[in-house]
């Protein structure tokens, strides 16, 4: 089956999940915001990582 062959790693995340340390410390980073106001803005607008973009771009 192709979705066998396709390794989660390759395949492009679309959610933060916000309890992965690193995850949560580099898109923080890659950002310019801190940890706590990424959690904050996760708790508002959800995990989706184009909203979170969306979000602090504005």
């Amino acid at each position: 089956m192709i979705a066998d062959q396709i390794s989660p790693k390759s395949a492009e995340k679309t959610h933060l999940d916000i309890y992965d340390t690193h995850a949560r410390t580099s898109f923080a980073a890659r950002l310019g915001v801190s940890e706590d106001r990424l959690r904050k803005a996760v708790h508002i607008v959800g995990s989706r990582i184009s909203t979170l973009t969306s979000y602090f771009h504005k």
